[in-house]
């Protein structure tokens, strides 16, 4: 009798755990190539959510409904969001209620972003910069700021290369006027120490990885999956 019920307990698990969808959202100037190092066990479905090009002055609440309709909410799922795709992530954790919630080199609200995002809402300079210059330009800065990148130097060019110029130009325009004051209190935020798009000292995570740098989800991908795995079994 003790061994059917093991039976049993194993097979309900192995049911649910096949029917739990993963919805995966890359960051502003990345895509699903930022996930290809998390080899996620075959019991997960996984969705790749793409980011569309935001419509002229859409801001972070109205461009996260937009993925609503996406998400099956009638079996076990579950966000995980990379930088924008984190913020996005925390803004449907509050309308959704998903089962777990895991934001990687992201911000959970506005105050965990850097200081400079509040003062460009102020100044508006970042709207007078023509779209063209924004792929460029993070072509340019991308190496110097975060260097970590350089060990996967082709996937984050090629990716950053993919994007559209106006859908640059308007993410970072979403980015810097988030203005979301409070958030889903069971969000596990992964952020590393090395982070210097999101210095670590605005955030509050609740693990923090010894060396990561805002590119770690494909650099030290194999380290962040055995995480986010611990948080979903």
């Amino acid at each position: 009798m003790r061994i059917l019920s093991l039976i049993l307990v194993s097979f309900i698990l192995m049911t649910t755990k096949a029917q739990h969808t993963l919805y995966l959202f890359p960051g502003q100037g990345s895509d699903s190539a930022i996930f290809s190092k998390m080899n996620f066990p075959d019991s997960f479905n996984l969705k790749y959510i793409e980011l569309p090009t935001p419509e002229k002055g859409e801001m972070l609440p109205e461009y996260a409904q937009r993925f609503v309709s996406q998400i099956d909410t009638t079996s076990h799922f579950s966000l995980i969001g990379v930088s924008l795709g984190g913020m996005i992530c925390s803004e449907l954790a509050d309308m959704l209620k998903p089962e777990k919630v895991i934001l990687i080199s992201s911000a959970k609200y506005a105050d965990e972003l850097p200081s400079r995002y509040s003062f460009q809402q102020k100044i508006r300079l970042n709207r007078a910069i023509p779209a063209s210059w924004y792929r460029g330009g993070a072509l340019l800065l991308q190496p110097l700021v975060e260097p970590d990148r350089n060990k996967e130097k082709s996937t984050f060019k090629r990716m950053l290369k993919s994007k559209d110029k106006v859908y640059m130009k308007r993410a970072v325009d979403m980015i810097i006027n988030w203005k979301k004051e409070t958030y889903y209190s069971d969000i596990i935020h992964i952020h590393g120490d090395k982070d210097n798009t999101i210095p670590i000292k605005n955030v509050n995570p609740a693990i923090t990885i010894e060396g990561g740098s805002h590119m770690m989800a494909h650099t030290k991908g194999e380290e962040i999956l055995e995480l986010i795995l611990q948080v979903l079994y």
